[in-house]
């Protein structure tokens, strides 16, 4: 289900609150000495095509985020531990300055979470008296914020709160703990004296346990959708993130240090950055325009020009990939931003375009749109264009596109110079090949190989949390287990068939198998190598071509196993999605904002002494 939007006029927090809002840690810096730590949680397991080789090679922007943002504040004593880095990582074990933090954070994408709870359960073998403040955050919990908290009397491990919204509302909450915290006072106790007190309800974007800290949640508080930052520009600058990143390796424990500046382009030779948000179209399998709550938001032209140039000089990072939901959803903002990127130089007067790189997402309608301004794009770095294509002959996907859109919009791309890299969605009512017809997965793939497609992505309907479709996939569609074998968040990856109606859903599953085969394979890299269709980009053609390969023996190792499994039968769905075992409620008590329609909601909300709203 998509999240619910807050009332009109109310949806962006005030211009300037950001700022305001880090000034206030500034001050709060100076007066607590504060040790932080921020984990972002990953299952080995999903390293398979389309993701090998880039999820290990970019670092996650979120929780990067919130790392940078105590540093920038004045809390240095800060580090960022990635899993993919650091898979054997324990919380309990971890000290930072010979201490154990005031503060540990985890993020986490639903099909992380497994070692998401992983890490919750360590942390909490820590005695409750020297245990951190526990956060849990990042996309998996805007939709699933209960998973932070067990309910296994035998297990009961559980963050203190979930944040349920962006790097704001997390930086509201320490505002506000850091504001009450008397002299000494572990972080923890303040957050459960003051959430008993009724003074975080305020804060719109939490969740939270009510109940004995030592005993499993008797339900949680909800309080309510986040309020969203419409200017981009007021977050802080993404370079204080990478100075706070925890060296790759195979221990336990924390390093003393963080990575060197110098050696941080080799271990995350790829930045993701915030660059805008929004989309016009409207996709029932998309969560992002309910995110959005329909809003663009944006950072300014100067302003990215600024964060790649500064990047770039102090790390040598060379390519940035957009978090963008649609680049070109805007032709006019789109058009400013290329067009300064395309005047940037570096201090040295070298222009930017020479030395970096970048991509992001769009749609075959809008990049048409933008073709008399895709030159100029290329100028300004755009090398590479990840295109949501789904459906070449909007069968299953219409947003605009058509087998001659595709190639025409492909073509231009090439043309000046961008690599389109195209995705695709196979669907139970697609064959693997069709005749006198573009319908077949195999025939769009060898269309848009001819095309100059550089690379592919062929994923199945999976459930997503937030759209439109959540519900009905899991009415009767989405698999529990198969051949007694649960369905574990890793499989949910695009990757597994776990939600179909087909009556042989191993072929969907073989289907994929065989259109990664038939992109990626030594023929193709051969011809790349010795008939390129053109002289330029062919060695990146070969080189795209090896990647592929490598990430398509990661396939072929992992998926048998869930194939054998389909191919026994045994398939039992779920007819309902999974909405929280623990009673879960607004701050008034009605349903809670980030409930399901099947969830139990607590009928009172409990008397407690509450605190003021701050003004």
């Amino acid at each position: 289900m998509e999240l619910p939007f807050r009332e009109k006029g109310d949806v962006l927090l005030r211009p300037g609150a950001m700022l305001d809002m880090r000034a206030r840690l500034k001050v709060h810096a100076e007066k607590h000495d504060l040790v932080s730590v921020a984990a972002y949680a990953f299952d080995h397991r999903t390293r398979m095509l389309p993701f090998y080789f880039v999820d290990r090679r970019m670092c996650p922007g979120g929780v990067r985020a919130v790392g940078g943002a105590l540093h920038e504040a004045g809390f240095e004593k800060t580090r960022v531990v990635l899993q993919t880095w650091k898979k054997r990582f324990e919380p309990s074990q971890m000290q930072l300055d010979g201490r154990i933090p005031d503060l540990f954070m985890t993020s986490s994408m639903w099909i992380h979470s497994g070692r998401m709870k992983d890490m919750l359960r360590d942390i909490c073998r820590v005695d409750p008296d020297s245990r951190p403040l526990v956060i849990a955050g990042g996309p998996h919990m805007y939709y699933n914020p209960w998973d932070a908290f067990s309910t296994d009397a035998s297990d009961p491990w559980r963050a203190d709160v979930a944040v349920t919204g962006e790097l704001y509302v997390f930086m509201e909450l320490m505002d506000v703990l850091l504001t009450e915290r008397a002299t000494g006072e572990p972080l923890r106790r303040t957050f459960l004296r003051l959430k008993c007190a009724g003074a975080l309800d305020h804060i719109a974007g939490l969740v939270f346990p009510l109940g004995d800290d030592g005993a499993l949640p008797d339900e949680l508080v909800d309080t309510g959708i986040q309020r969203l930052l419409k200017n981009l520009d007021e977050l802080p600058h993404p370079v204080h993130g990478f100075r706070v990143l925890e060296p790759p390796g195979r221990g336990s424990v924390l390093s003393r240090t963080a990575i060197a500046p110098n050696k941080v382009r080799k271990v995350t030779p790829i930045a993701s950055l915030e660059l805008t948000y929004g989309c016009k179209f409207r996709c029932k399998y998309c969560p992002i325009p309910a995110y959005n709550q329909h809003q663009d938001r944006e950072k300014s032209p100067q302003r990215i020009a600024d964060e790649m140039k500064r990047l770039y000089q102090e790390y040598g990072i060379g390519f940035f990939f957009g978090s963008d939901d649609n680049f070109f959803n805007r032709h006019d903002r789109a058009i400013a931003i290329v067009e300064e990127l395309a005047r940037t130089t570096l201090d040295d007067g070298t222009p930017i375009r020479k030395a970096i790189g970048w991509g992001t997402e769009a749609t075959v309608h809008d990049t048409l749109k933008m073709k008399d301004h895709l030159r100029t794009a290329r100028t300004g770095g755009l090398k590479a264009l990840w295109m949501g294509v789904e459906d070449m002959t909007a069968t299953f996907v219409k947003k605009g596109q058509s087998v001659d859109k595709t190639r025409e919009a492909f073509h231009l791309l090439w043309r000046n110079g961008i690599n389109p890299m195209p995705m695709l969605m196979h669907d139970d009512t697609q064959p693997l090949v069709s005749f006198k017809s573009a319908r077949g997965l195999l025939n769009q793939i060898q269309l848009l190989r001819g095309a100059r497609a550089m690379t592919v992505q062929v994923l199945s309907l999976s459930p997503a949390p937030g759209t439109v479709l959540y519900e009905e996939t899991y009415s009767g569609l989405a698999y529990e287990s198969v051949n007694g074998q649960p369905v574990e968040p890793h499989l949910v990856d695009g990757n597994h068939v776990v939600a179909s109606n087909h009556k042989r859903p191993w072929l969907k599953q073989i289907n994929i198998l065989i259109a990664y085969g038939y992109f990626y394979n030594p023929l193709r890299l051969l011809l790349a190598l010795v008939r390129p269709k053109q002289r330029r980009g062919h060695l990146a053609d070969a080189g795209a071509q090896v990647m592929g390969m490598c990430g398509l023996v990661q396939n072929l190792w992992r998926t048998p196993r869930w194939l054998w499994h389909l191919m026994r039968g045994r398939i039992k769905r779920h007819t309902a999605p999974p909405a929280s075992p623990i009673p879960f409620r607004s701050v008034t008590g009605g349903a809670a904002p980030h409930g399901l329609p099947n969830q139990v909601t607590s009928r009172e909300a409990p008397e407690r002494e509450r605190t003021p709203e701050p003004v």
